[in-house]
């Protein structure tokens, strides 16, 4: 397993006239890491590719493995962080967390090719793995799976997360999921539903009714659960009559 390890970033800022540089240089890497993995990607193969001298990408990312983290992270734009405030406030609605939720999740599909290119690197990375999968799931999986785990346990009024809540949780972020790994298929079926950023909006709206049916159900499942069995009291089943034999007197 190759296990790069991302310095932290370098001290000093790029120059002014740089930012051009390296956004060419970060997007070249994304398409070339998710066509080739980090192992076969060499940074000279990325400096020429993106039109920049090796040094470059020394400059702004440290080596090859702060380029290779810098392309998990950046493309899609915000962070975890910025997801789990918009929705972990325990006095927000549960309708409204999940309609953030939601919105948050699908925003990234409106970058079009460069979501393809982040999704087509974190497949590579789960089939050829780096320690950066680890780092991710930490960093960007977590905190949104625990918030969301929250704002479920809050609506069903359980004090701490089972099996089921979780199973849920993963369920509901799945809904947004799928629309990310299916992209090519989407648009071989159905090409018009995510032809555009209102389609897009569209699909937020829907995958949060969907997830609150969901969620409503899981909240029916528990309550049917919990209620007592009644019982309806039976009589004992009375013996049959055991039929009378004459005898006849003998003479």
């Amino acid at each position: 397993m190759t296990t790069p390890t991302a310095p932290p970033p370098p001290s000093r800022g790029p120059r002014s006239d740089g930012v051009e540089a390296r956004s060419r240089i970060l997007y070249t890497a994304l398409r070339l890491f998710a066509e080739g993995g980090f192992a076969k990607t060499s940074t000279r193969e990325i400096a020429k590719a993106a039109g920049v001298n090796i040094a470059a990408i020394s400059y702004y990312f440290g080596d090859k493995a702060g380029l290779y983290a810098a392309t998990f992270n950046e493309p899609m734009g915000g962070s975890a962080n910025d997801l789990v405030k918009l929705f972990e406030d325990p006095a927000l609605p549960t309708r409204e967390a999940l309609r953030l939720c939601m919105n948050a999740y699908v925003e990234p599909l409106k970058r079009g090719e460069i979501v393809r290119q982040c999704m087509r690197l974190h497949m590579r990375e789960m089939v050829e793995p780096t320690s950066q999968w680890a780092e991710e799931i930490e960093r960007d999986v977590r905190g949104p799976h625990e918030a969301l785990v929250g704002i479920l346990c809050r609506h069903l009024g359980v004090k701490k997360a089972d099996d089921d809540v979780h199973r849920l949780a993963l369920a509901v972020s799945g809904l947004a999921m799928q629309l990310f790994v299916m992209q090519d298929l989407v648009d071989t079926l159905r090409p018009s539903l995510l032809k555009s950023a209102q389609s897009i909006d569209t699909w937020a709206e829907r995958l949060h009714l969907y997830a609150m049916a969901m969620l409503e159900a899981e909240a029916a499942r528990r309550a049917a659960t919990a209620a007592p069995v009644s019982t309806i009291p039976t009589t004992p089943a009375s013996k049959p009559a055991t039929p009378k034999t004459s005898r006849k007197k003998s003479p």
